[in-house]
Order: structure tokens, then C-alpha cells, then sequence
């Protein structure tokens, strides 16, 4: 896919970094910034403009080169598209490239990805794997060191791409390193990937981290730069819904009783075409969901980190039920995800606790596997559910950073999550959310069954949410933090590489 402008250097399409090797451009639509008038505070619009101007003096005659390993599926791509896509709009020269990788590079990036999150598969990284990641990353950084042009910045993401900089580095371009995961208390596990990696990572430019405690040991800290990600508040998942749009998107996605398709079941992609919930949602239940029923959710994988065994027994066992209040657990359609054969095994555990509950707390539980065929689609009934929900639980057991508790913060919903990772970065305990011990469930139960009987409390705490995520958690924020960085590294504070 082109970008829509043509490439300088060698034709993507065409050239090739050495066997294999593929780099392609990830089409993104330009978004303009000035949508923010209507969101910010009139400090932080201010501080906005400042970040453009200041972006479009210090990129004048550059080219920010994004390079990732994905386009599609995940955080971190669709938080991309959308940065990316108000840096373009701003009228600054940004590309998005994603490189190729066969099988056996993969099984090594993510068994380094899995070894980064504490996750040991019981062999070392040796040698072999190191020539098979080093093969990989030097053809793609040839291939995009053909396309660089004079005072180009290059921005590479995860451990896919870490390889490249020692090729990257020696066109004399400043190249900065991001990081999107990590632990607050690395083990052993963890540390053998840092060692795999750091040879690669220490000489860029600059490296970023979601968290202070996220950098690594070993790394030069005046190299280091914390910047939290950010949500896109008009995409699909977070773009402003009447109740009438809620319901017509729950009704078309079976998420509601009354499951009629209507015609109001229509959105806004981030392109600005319309879109419609044409798939219904596959939901496992004893009774559909009523639209006035007292509601708690949780979206996320079906995975053992985001506990949903634990939501669905700390739901039942200690959230008072005289108002009959429901859950949803809602994740991906496990038969539409080939590659994670763990999310199937996960769904069939919750499912088999779900049919082991007395019959009064069953009828009350809802497992939904969302359609993924259209990534919007699948977004706007995720923001269609947050929205519906009177509280919305995030009850992870470890987590990288965890923006679906942004996400719903920003739909003015009371969260209760546990204290890991990044989410204690979004939540002050008591303001603006709830925070509970990752293995509480009485301490789970309880605050949401205090939420649920206060609805005052609730939208209280929900109005404070919205306005942290807006001051905290939207691009604005995160494209200034990029702008800071750039002109250290350009103007040469930050320390030369390795």
C-alpha cells in the first residue's frame, strides 16, 4: 500500500534489501489536528498549537520514518495510524513502513516479546537465533536506509526492530528506539532478553519507554525518555455516541434483547466514510441482555493476564445482587484468530466456570466474542459496550499500560482495575477510578458493588475520568512529549550513539 505520495529512493514495491527482506508502506489517512478545539481546555489547545509549529520548524525539509512490524491488530498499530495521522495533517512529511519477516524471525521476535513480559518457554536464545534476527533486521535496514533522504529521522518500534539500528546508524541520521512493553520487577527471564537486545538497542539516539520503571538495566538513562501512549478520541472505539447510536450498535451487534437490525447503526471511520454494524456479535448466554439491566464489562483478550475467570467469580461470589446486576465479558472471536490458540483454551476455561454457576447467577453472565472481520466495526461495538456499561473492570493480573482503561475513562465510566503496570497511571484511587490488589476478589466486588449502588458516586467519578484522559491521555500530549525529544536529538543533546 503507497502512502499516497511518492517515495524517494529506491521503488518499495520493487527493491529488496536482500533475500526476502520486504518493506511496505502503510497507507494513513491525514487527520486534522484542529478537531481538538472542541475537546481540549484552552491551555492545552494552546500548548497544541505551540507543538505544531514547533514540529513543522524542526521537520522543515525532513521525513519521520515510523518502522513497525505490524499494520494491523493491536495497540500499538491503531494508536499509529492515528498519530501518524494528525502529524500528516499538520502538514509534516511522516511515513509509516512495516518490514517484512519470514516464519522462523517471528518465532524468534516473539519468543523476545513473551521473554520481555517474564514469560519463559524453557530454552536460551543462542546463537542460531541471533543469526536468524540479525539476518532479518540487517536486510530491512538496507533496504530502508535506500529511501532515507538528508536530515531524516528514523522512529523504530519493539524488540522486531531493534536489529536494524547498527545499519541504520551508519547513514549518520538520527535514529530513536521505542519500547511498548515491560515489567515493573524484571526477573531472570526478562534480563535474557534485555542481553539479546541491548547489543542493538544501546547505540541508538534515544530510547522510549511507557513507564519510568519499564527502562533497562544496563542502558545509558541520559538516553532515556518516558512517554506514556495515548488514545484517539475520535476514532470508532472512543468517538462521541448518542444513546440512541449506543443502542442501535448493541441491537445490530446482538448485544441487546431486542435484536433488530436499524438503520441508525451507522459510524464514522477514521477516514471519514460511514461505516455499519452489519455482524452480530456470538454470545454465550442463558438470556439476552436487557438494555435497562444494571450492566459491568470487561473488553480485553481471552487471556490468563487479563483474568476473566477471576472478574467472573469476584462478580459472582461478591457483587451484591439485588438489583440483578449483569456482566458481559467480551473479547475477540477466538475462531477468527489463527494464531492464538491460547485464547481459544482461555475462552473454553471461562466457559466451563460459566456452566458450572447456579442458574440465577448464569442467566446473568454474558460472554461475547466480538466479529473481527472489520476492525472499525469491531471498534465501535467495543465503544457501543463501554458506553452501555454503568462500571467498566479492567481486572488484569500484569499489564503493559492497559489504554482500555483510558478508553473508558474517557466514555465518563466509573473503572475499578487492579494496581499493575500502567494502569496506576491512569487511575488516582478514589478520584478518578478504583484500584484493587490484582488476586482481591472480595476487594473487587465490593467497589463495584458500591459503584452500582451509587449512581451519584459513579458519574462523579466518571466525569472526573474524562477530564484526566483529556489533559493526560490524548495525542496532543503524546505528539508534544515526540516534539521535546526531537529537538534534543536533533539539536544534539541527547548523547551520540555508542
Amino acid at each position: 500500500m503507497e502512502t499516497g505520495e511518492p517515495a524517494r529512493g529506491t521503488d518499495p514495491t520493487t527493491a529488496r534489501g536482500g533475500p526476502g527482506a520486504d518493506l511496505v508502506d502503510v497507507a494513513v489517512t491525514p487527520l486534522a489536528p484542529e478537531r481538538f478545539r472542541d475537546v481540549l481546555s484552552a491551555e492545552s489547545l494552546a500548548s497544541f498549537e505551540r507543538t505544531i509549529t514547533r514540529g513543522r520548524a524542526l521537520m522543515d525539509g525532513r521525513t519521520l520514518w515510523t518502522v513497525n512490524s505490524t499494520a494491523r491488530g493491536g495497540g500499538v498499530a491503531e494508536m499509529l495510524r492515528s498519530l501518524i495521522g494528525y502529524v500528516r495533517g499538520a502538514g509534516l512529511d511522516a511515513r509509516w513502513v512495516v518490514i517484512g519477516g519470514d516464519a522462523e524471525f517471528f518465532r524468534v521476535t516473539k519468543r523476545l516479546h513473551n521473554r520481555l513480559h517474564g514469560s519463559d518457554d524453557g530454552s536460551r536464545l543462542g546463537e542460531q537465533e541471533r543469526a536468524v534476527y540479525e539476518r532479518r533486521c540487517a536486510a530491512e535496514a538496507e533496504l530502508l536506509a535506500q529511501r532515507l533522504g538528508p536530515g531524516d529521522v528514523v522512529l523504530l518500534h519493539d524488540p522486531q526492530t531493534a536489529g536494524m539500528i547498527p545499519r541504520l546508524l551508519a547513514t549518520e541520521l538520527p535514529v530513536i528506539w521505542r519500547a511498548h512493553i515491560g515489567l515493573d520487577r524484571p526477573n531472570d527471564v526478562v534480563r535474557d532478553a534485555w542481553h539479546f537486545l541491548i547489543p542493538y538497542v544501546e547505540r541508538a539516539h534515544a530510547y522510549v519507554f511507557s513507564r519510568p520503571t519499564y527502562a533497562w538495566e544496563g542502558l545509558d538513562r541520559a538516553k532515556v525518555t518516558v512517554i506514556a501512549p495515548s488514545i484517539d478520541a475520535f476514532s470508532p472505539k472512543n468517538q462521541a455516541m448518542s444513546f440512541t447510536g449506543v443502542t442501535a450498535v448493541l441491537r445490530a451487534a446482538g448485544l441487546a434483547a431486542d435484536h433488530h437490525h436499524g438503520s441508525r447503526a451507522v459510524f464514522e471511520r477514521l477516514d471519514g466514510s460511514v461505516g455499519r454494524v452489519q455482524r452480530a456479535a456470538r454470545v454465550i448466554e442463558e438470556r439476552a441482555l436487557r438494555l435497562d439491566a444494571p450492566l459491568v464489562t470487561q473488553v480485553s483478550r481471552w487471556d490468563r493476564l487479563k483474568d476473566p475467570l477471576g472478574v467472573l467469580a469476584g462478580f459472582v461470589e461478591h457483587v451484591r445482587a439485588d438489583e440483578e446486576p449483569h456482566l458481559v465479558l467480551a473479547g475477540p472471536d477466538v475462531t477468527a484468530v489463527d494464531d492464538d490458540p491460547e485464547g481459544a483454551e482461555v475462552l473454553a476455561d471461562v466457559e466451563a466456570a460459566w456452566r458450572g454457576l447456579p442458574r440465577a447467577a448464569r442467566r446473568r453472565v454474558h460472554l461475547a466474542l466480538l466479529p473481527m472481520e472489520d476492525p472499525d466495526e469491531n471498534a465501535v461495538i467495543v465503544n457501543a459496550l463501554q458506553r452501555r456499561a454503568d462500571v467498566v473492570v479492567q481486572k488484569s493480573i500484569a499489564e503493559g499500560f492497559g489504554l482500555t482503561v483510558a478508553e473508558a475513562m474517557w466514555k465518563g465510566r466509573p473503572v475499578v482495575a487492579t494496581s499493575v503496570g500502567g494502569i496506576q497511571d491512569q487511575i488516582e484511587d478514589g478520584s478518578t477510578g478504583l484500584l484493587v490488589a490484582p488476586h482481591d476478589l472480595s476487594a473487587f466486588g465490593e467497589r463495584v458493588g458500591d459503584l452500582l449502588a451509587d449512581p451519584h458516586a459513579a458519574e462523579r467519578m466518571g466525569a472526573a475520568a474524562w477530564s484526566r484522559v483529556r489533559d493526560l491521555f490524548l495525542g496532543p500530549r503524546h505528539l508534544g512529549q515526540y516534539v521535546d525529544l526531537l529537538e534534543r536529538v536533533l539539536d544534539g543533546r541527547a548523547p551520540s550513539p555508542g
